[in-house]
């Protein structure tokens, strides 16, 4: 069940769920508004050949108030806030309507699972033929919480635990790759 803006005032007061900083005009009937950061990273082109999923790869990182993204371009970016779920709550982020009607599309990859803390990284692709001006402070999605039908028995506490401003791909530390170097 999707939480509504009275319970998530209730949960935010109670300390359930944390949205730091947060302000009152950011909650809306059934999500969070969530303000874009400051802290950019993308692929460095010049240094990588290919992307794998078994390797680091190399990201520049950018840190500023505002940023453009050329037309069909890929850029992570982080949220203002740090997030905190219960063991009982998981999240989804969901690009604003108004942001995707000028092009951009945001992302999060897959569920805020229960018990993750941290900013939330940001997948943004520029679908426009114009280059989009972001300017951080700026309300750029929304996080819509859901209810469990029970508490997870092992919430997240995953590599993108505690992660704070953008943090880049992980994928070459999952189990299946660690499997297959020993």
């Amino acid at each position: 069940m999707i939480v509504s803006d009275t319970t998530l005032k209730e949960l935010l007061r109670k300390g359930d769920i944390s949205i730091e900083p947060l302000e009152e005009y950011q909650i809306q009937p059934a999500s969070v508004d969530l303000r874009l950061g400051r802290h950019f990273m993308k692929v460095d082109e010049n240094s990588e050949e290919s992307i794998t999923l078994d390797s680091h790869l190399q990201y520049v990182e950018i840190e500023q108030d505002e940023i453009i993204i050329p037309p069909n371009s890929f850029l992570l970016a982080t949220t203002r806030e740090y997030v905190r779920l219960p063991d009982y709550l998981t999240a989804f982020v969901e690009g604003r309507s108004s942001i995707g009607r000028i092009g951009l599309f945001i992302q999060n990859a897959g569920w805020v699972d229960p018990g993750f803390e941290g900013n939330i990284t940001l997948e943004l692709y520029n679908a426009n033929r114009l280059p989009i001006k972001l300017k951080s402070g700026r309300r750029i999605c929304q996080i819509v919480f859901a209810r469990m039908d029970r508490r997870a028995e092992k919430p997240y506490s995953g590599k993108y635990q505690g992660q704070r401003g953008t943090v880049g791909s992980r994928v070459f530390k999952d189990r299946e790759v660690k499997d297959n170097i020993s």
